[in-house]
């Protein structure tokens, strides 16, 4: 089926040396048999390997192809932002580059975008992964956690993987935020989006960059950017525990003045040990958010564009 919306397809890289070549291959074969006005952009996020160098001969060889590359690795989000920044068509695709979002199921997300006149957004439901259980687990429980404590609210197993219509990007551009993630602002505009239930292919080549410790910088930039829990989780332990102190405080007055003498150094020290460690966490917590107060001041761009072709 070809549709005569306008197509857009944008793609982070980084390290990709190995997959460019299979990418654009599969991708090319089915954007040009679905739209006759497309532009396909690859985002170069500070790779180490040739995947500059590769992007740069595709383009020699495809008119339609976009290559951006930012100045240093500023992060697959960022790159994103970046890519998205530079998209001009009626329809965005967003996906990753290591073919475990299937180029051939892009005609599905359209289909289902299309069907729907009130989503702006179609995004990949997965119904299988082939990921580690690691990865899988912290996905869950991310969110699980950011549906729990967060404005954002979505459906479970959603990817990046998606179709977008140019009014959701559009929107994106106005948000002058800056330690906020594009796709937790997507959801953040809470226009209607449609889940489409699809199957991730295991990578094509090469190993995720996403380890334990950037999973968990996303969650820590979803909670403390759209959720006000953790400060307000200090307030009350912060009220708690002062009632028990004072409550505390007056049984040992009483055991003092009926003459019973109070004896136990180890358990006040381990009282006092406790204590310091919550004061320490509660002033992590209220660091974390003054941080992110400093950074959007700053007013610092998200990414550095230092070449486009």
């Amino acid at each position: 089926m070809r549709y005569s919306n306008s197509l857009s397809v944008v793609i982070p890289i980084y390290n990709d040396e190995e997959v460019i070549h299979e990418l654009l291959r599969r991708l090319t074969a089915v954007v040009e048999s679905i739209v006759s006005d497309y532009e396909i952009i690859l985002v170069d996020d500070g790779s180490r390997d040739r995947s500059w160098e590769i992007m740069q001969e595709e383009r020699a060889k495809r008119d339609y192809l976009r290559i951006a590359r930012l100045s240093r690795n500023f992060g697959q989000q960022n790159s994103i932002a970046a890519g998205l920044s530079l998209t001009t068509k009626d329809l965005i695709v967003l996906m990753d580059s290591d073919l475990q979002d299937r180029p051939e199921d892009i005609p599905v997300l359209i289909d289902a975008l299309l069907a729907d006149g009130e989503a702006t957004m179609a995004i990949a439901q997965w119904e299988q992964r082939r990921d580690s259980r690691m990865k899988i687990a912290v996905s869950r429980l991310f969110q699980r956690v950011s549906n729990s404590i967060t404005d954002i609210h979505t459906m479970p197993r959603l990817g990046i993987f998606r179709v977008m219509r140019k009014s959701v990007v559009e929107e994106l551009r106005r948000f002058p935020e800056k330690t906020a993630t594009a796709v937790s602002l997507l959801y953040y505009i809470g226009h209607k989006y449609v889940a489409v239930p699809l199957k991730r292919d295991a990578r094509f080549a090469g190993k995720s960059g996403y380890n334990l410790s950037k999973m968990l910088s996303l969650t820590f930039a979803r909670i403390f950017s759209f959720s006000m829990f953790p400060i307000r989780m200090v307030t009350y332990m912060g009220a708690f525990l002062c009632i028990g102190s004072m409550l505390a405080a007056c049984g040992l007055i009483i055991y003092k003045l009926v003459g019973n003498v109070v004896t136990g150094w180890t358990s006040m020290m381990v009282l006092m040990l406790f204590l310091f460690g919550l004061n320490f966490a509660f002033l992590g917590i209220l660091g974390e958010y003054i941080g992110r107060i400093f950074l959007e001041t700053k007013q610092r761009p998200n990414f550095i564009i230092e070449q486009v072709i």
